[in-house]
């Protein structure tokens, strides 16, 4: 590429980020880790502390700083909100009034990280003992190489060492009212994106006595239950056993399970309890509420006022962030994927094109025909990754050739008569589709791995491609178009 090329390719990068903002505010999004008192909710955005009305309406700022402030919860008499912040370069637990105030801080054991966001946070802020004295909190400081090996504490609201709970190794936590039995989770896995997860990290949950130490399984299943909540004679948590991560109640007296939310789309996110008749929690980075006693379900409309910074246009260099590319057939142009779009541009002269220019979507793998004239690519503009095809001039819109599958999928690799596409997907399956037709026929699958090195022979006849074996060792394979083997 000659200099004339870059100084062109670099300014023709640049994304224009255009957010539907309107003069009128409405409905804010991404609201997270909440928490409830009587007629206020508490929660957190754009890492800061906001509180509002249960009944919706305008938010109001509580904190303000450069590092997050996370995970409020409201003292039993709703004076005090407790929470985690990013202060003086660590990660403590701190506590302001209600009303907004000086952040006085408890914990000052050096904390671990910053980490990676599927880890979590240390000091990371539960709840309060029922008697309003003391913070519930979870920290990585007895960990055993890891954020799965942790422990609950106890911390004065006035100050003061913590003090460590019994249990060697506990997650999420929550007090029964009489503060002498616990219910908890002895992992912390509440990080990982890992969706309808089985293995040896699906959480169970405990009920454990603080002072005979006796421990009690409760609500198995095969998956994970977390966030647990103690109301009354009942404890309720979040599930996703159904698939969806919904809001359950167990009742120790019988030991039934009831399901009490019906999702089926989003996940029920960090719900939390006023301890008396109401759960709050984040649905599709909304806040809903829960009332245990009515068993009704109502959403919160709250607005986060805001300065704009973020709805205006703004002007991102996708250089930065070239995830693929590959030369068109005769070398005379380059194809990139760079956030999220399709561009190709010349060699020499010519134009710079965003091929796709999708801000809804990630569009990736994308791979110039034997013939220079279409580009096959990966795309979930539709909400699922599917296999696309577009002209290499941009002059049409890009044709769908797929709409079944629920899957990550991989690069497509063209047979070299330019009559089929290979691709494989995350669950270790390799596909042919013929173009014409737009049929798809599974050739493979590797129960011990992923399929990535697929390769055409020189007349589209065969393709080529290695599986791993149970011994950890990995064999060739051929597959036959004309006999379908």
């Amino acid at each position: 590429m000659n200099n004339m090329s870059l100084k062109i390719f670099i300014p023709a990068l640049m994304i224009t980020m255009l957010l539907a903002a309107g003069m009128a505010y409405g409905q804010t999004k991404l609201l997270r880790f909440p928490d409830i008192h009587g007629n206020e909710v508490v929660f957190c955005y754009g890492g800061d502390l906001w509180k509002a009305s249960v009944s919706g309406g305008l938010a109001t700022r509580l904190t303000a700083h450069p590092g997050q402030e996370l995970f409020p919860k409201f003292s039993p008499d709703g004076k005090w909100i407790a929470f985690t912040g990013q202060y003086d370069g660590d990660e403590q637990v701190y506590v302001i009034p209600s009303t907004g105030g000086v952040p006085k801080q408890l914990t000052y054991y050096p904390a671990r990280g910053p980490m990676a966001p599927r880890w979590g946070y240390d000091n990371q802020v539960y709840g309060w003992t029922p008697d309003g004295k003391k913070v519930l909190i979870r920290s990585l400081r007895d960990a055993n190489g890891g954020s799965v090996e942790t422990a609950l504490y106890t911390v004065s609201y006035k100050g003061g060492l913590p003090d460590k709970l019994v249990m060697p190794s506990s997650g999420a936590g929550d007090f029964s009212p009489d503060g002498t039995w616990m219910v908890y989770s002895p992992l912390c896995r509440d990080f990982r994106t890992w969706k309808r997860y089985q293995g040896g990290w699906a959480q169970d949950l405990y009920i454990f006595n603080l002072q005979t130490y006796e421990a009690k399984k409760i609500a198995e299943s095969k998956r994970s239950e977390r966030d647990p909540m103690w109301i009354g004679k009942r404890i309720y948590f979040s599930s996703d056993r159904d698939g969806t991560l919904n809001l359950f109640g167990y009742n120790p007296a019988d030991r039934t399970v009831t399901q009490l939310t019906q999702n089926k789309k989003w996940d029920v996110r960090w719900p939390s309890s006023d301890n008396l008749n109401r759960i709050v929690y984040e649905l599709n980075g909304e806040l809903n509420i829960y009332d245990v006693q009515k068993n009704t379900n109502r959403k919160i409309s709250i607005t986060v006022p805001n300065d704009g910074i973020a709805m205006r246009p703004s002007r991102y260099p996708a250089y930065k962030n070239i995830e693929d590319y590959e030369l068109s057939p005769k070398g005379e142009r380059a194809l990139f994927v760079a956030r999220g779009d399709i561009f190709t541009l010349p060699i020499k002269e010519g134009p710079t094109r965003n091929l796709t220019n999708t801000s809804n979507a990630h569009d990736k793998w994308a791979r110039w025909s034997p013939d220079g004239a279409r580009i096959a690519f990966i795309s979930d503009m539709s909400g699922e990754d599917q296999v696309y095809l577009i002209t290499q001039d941009g002059s049409s819109q890009p044709e769908q050739l797929t709409d079944q599958f629920k899957v990550m999928l991989y690069a497509p690799a063209w047979s070299p008569d330019g009559k089929r596409l290979a691709f494989s997907d995350k669950d270790g399956k390799l596909y042919v589709l013929t173009i014409t037709d737009r049929q798809v026929v599974e050739i493979a699958d590797d129960r011990y791995g992923g399929i990535f090195d697929y390769r055409w022979s020189p007349n589209g006849g065969h393709i080529a491609f290695s599986m791993d074996n149970q011994n950890d060792y990995r064999s060739l394979y051929v597959w036959s178009v004309t006999d379908g083997k």
